[in-house]
């Protein structure tokens, strides 16, 4: 026998067992996948549900069970997967359902660009970021069965919208299911953080990392040999607030770990005072981040200096970016402004100049964390001032540190802004840091303007020595004043 019909034999084989595993119809089995914890949350019939977990625990791995689970018993359904944007929903969950729809033959026809998988029974998963108000919007109408937002901790407020306003109403029809899941993030407060703290109108889960098998199976130690391996190698002792978030599933305020040091009590102002002001324009431009333009202002009367304005919009083109700028350059009459040019940002600044006349600068990016650090030093002393209900205010409470790796310091990617990266490119080109404070003058009369006096005529007789001296006029006999005693005496 050669080789060749062994092959042969081998590929009909295959295709043999392939049509028998069709023929038995999905070999699914939920209970074979997920451990305890996942499982006791998936299973409870509870309309509205928290879970909270650290990092590693699994929970991605129990949205994708369940949205498959359901979309499989269910049909004729819609089910939904949301997260702070598409591409991390394509990196978080959508290879995993296509690792579960091939590795268990479940027949779902994928649609890459939808992002979406419809199963035979006519049921249909899908898969969605909601970066933005704009994408919020594209999910009003649908009729839904149950719907996770996953990475909760890093949404903005809109989420209460998102919540309240479009999946509540799509979830109607069904009497359907909404589950948020996330990690604890740095500050206690906002809408997640606010629903796992309600014990009314919502069911709340808990598991970390310790509570996983597949940790130890995989890595081949104990998962807390894991956890104290990670304590020492990042040098933090266990009641670090970073380990008790990411660890442990705990909330700890955590001020250390965010990248800006905004506070509403130093920072926030509501009208931006009377004087001369001057603008100037930090552009932030993306593809499938969002274009943002930052409008700061700067005067020489104050050593402050205000966001005064703010536009963030997601996947415009280059048309309706350059006509925005154009309308804030009317308004605003900047002296100056400056754009990310790296990457594809270098053309279209280019573009911009020369097509529509518009003096737009390369943004300064080199040394970028030593200047947030300045930055920051003037976010803690009320020097730099934004809105507490701008999206910079907002996102400046989301931005946190990467601290995967204590030996490089970096801002995390988990979330990303562009407004924030569009003002710290304004603030660098500010001139707030050249104000100074004007001297008051002594009141008549008083021992401090006696003082000022004499010094005054101190200094114009030694302005008048000098210049004697420089005409070769200088009296070596004459009295001389000392500075610093502020006292007259005698040239021996």
């Amino acid at each position: 026998m050669d080789d060749r019909y062994r092959q042969l034999l081998k590929e009909v084989a295959k295709r043999k067992e392939k049509e028998e595993e069709k023929a038995l119809g999905p070999q699914w089995k939920i209970d074979e996948i997920c451990f305890d914890k996942q499982l006791e949350f998936i299973r409870s019939e509870e309309r509205h549900k928290t879970a909270v977990c650290s990092r590693r625990a699994g929970k991605t791995w129990a949205c994708g069970a369940d949205l498959i689970d359901t979309a499989l018993s269910q049909e004729g359904i819609d089910v939904a997967y949301i997260t702070l944007s598409r591409r991390n929903a394509k990196r978080l969950i959508w290879r995993q359902l296509l690792y579960f729809n091939d590795l268990y033959n479940l027949e779902g026809h994928t649609d890459n660009q939808e992002l979406s998988i419809t199963f035979p029974n006519r049921s249909t998963i899908w898969v969605s970021g909601a970066k933005d108000e704009g994408d919020v919007e594209k999910l009003r109408g649908m009729g839904l069965y149950k719907v996770y937002i996953d990475e909760c901790q890093s949404f903005r407020p809109y989420l209460k919208n998102l919540i309240e306003d479009v999946l509540e109403p799509s979830l109607l029809d069904h009497n359907g299911y909404l589950i948020l899941i996330g990690t604890p993030g740095p500050i206690c407060a906002g809408v997640f953080y606010d629903a796992t703290h309600d014990p009314k109108a919502w069911a709340h889960f808990k598991w970390t990392m310790m509570d996983n098998p597949h940790l130890e199976r995989k890595s081949g130690v104990p998962v807390r040999e894991l956890m104290k391996r990670q304590r020492e190698r990042r040098g933090i002792s266990a009641s670090d607030p970073t380990y008790l978030r990411e660890f442990l599933g705990e909330w700890v305020y955590d001020s250390d770990s965010l990248v800006y040091k905004y506070s509403a009590e130093k920072n926030h102002f509501d009208n931006l005072p009377a004087g001369e002001w001057h603008h100037i324009f930090g552009i932030d431009i993306g593809h499938e981040d969002a274009d943002a333009i930052a409008v700061l202002a700067f005067s020489k009367t104050s050593p402050e200096v205000y966001l005064v304005d703010e536009w963030i919009q997601n996947k415009l083109g280059v048309t309706e970016l350059v006509d925005t700028i154009k309308l804030l350059k009317e308004k605003y009459n900047p002296i100056k402004m400056v754009m990310d040019a790296g990457g594809l940002g270098k053309k279209i600044q280019m573009e911009i100049q020369q097509r529509h006349g518009l003096p737009i600068e390369a943004a300064e990016k080199k040394r970028k964390l030593e200047f947030i650090e300045l930055l920051n030093d003037d976010l803690r002393t009320g020097r730099f001032r934004a809105r507490k209900t701008s999206q910079l205010a907002e996102e400046y409470a989301l931005i946190q540190w990467d601290k995967s790796n204590p030996e490089k310091r970096k801002v995390s990617n988990v979330f990303h802004s562009d407004i924030a990266d569009a003002a710290l490119y304004a603030w660098r080109e500010s001139r707030h840091y050249a104000y100074r404070e004007p001297e008051i003058a002594p009141r008549i009369g008083t021992d401090a303007y006696m003082d000022a006096l004499e010094e005054k005529e101190a200094m114009e007789m030694e302005r008048k020595k000098h210049k004697s001296y420089a005409l070769g006029e200088f009296d070596l006999s004459a009295p001389l004043y000392d500075m610093e005693n502020k006292e007259w005496w005698e040239n021996e």
